[in-house]
């Protein structure tokens, strides 16, 4: 499946393009915002904590963030309002405009995860999709779609995490070179 996924060309264009406006976005002193669930959440921290750490070079770091990992916030807001909106405050509160929000989901149709996204774009923020074969509904809302062409959760996420360092390593390159 991997193979597959990195022969198409269509999909190469997109991993370019999103790598293209997450570049653009930290020239821009912009920030990444990821936020998924269960797996997709470890996958987001994983991704987001290569962009603000280090990927493969010691360099500055990255202004990049998964939305989950503030648990006290997490579950207020999912006791006090929903868990439907946890993602959309937190990108309310913390996305501008220019900014990037990846958002993971192995089906594409987390309520949670669709309405951050409706939010991103409603604030002017770049919106990128990790998702499975489908798309779901994240399919129709989000200006990059990575759809994984498998329906099988395990593989999507194993191939979520190869696309994301792949996104990170070019990253990293556009902006610090590529040292070793």
């Amino acid at each position: 499946m991997k193979r597959t996924l990195l022969s198409d060309s269509a999909f190469i264009e997109r991993i370019e393009k999103s790598i293209n406006t997450i570049v653009n976005t930290f020239e821009n002193g912009g920030k990444v915002l990821f936020c998924g669930n269960g797996g997709s959440a470890a996958d987001a921290q994983h991704l987001a904590a290569e962009l603000s750490g280090r990927f493969r070079i010691d360099r500055k770091p990255l202004y990049a963030e998964a939305l989950h990992v503030n648990t006290s916030y997490l579950t207020s807001v999912a006791n006090d309002y929903s868990y439907d909106t946890v993602f959309e405050r937190m990108v309310e509160a913390a996305g501008r405009k220019g900014d990037v929000l990846i958002a993971v989901s192995t089906s594409g149709n987390s309520i949670n995860i669709c309405k951050a996204v409706q939010k991103a774009e409603s604030i002017g923020m770049h919106t990128i999709a990790l998702t499975g074969e489908s798309g779901g509904k994240l399919k129709e809302i989000s200006d990059i779609l990575l759809n994984v062409p498998s329906c099988d959760t395990p593989r999507i996420q194993e191939a979520h995490i190869m696309i994301g360092h792949i996104i990170c390593e070019e990253v990293e390159k556009a902006l610090f070179g590529n040292i070793q």
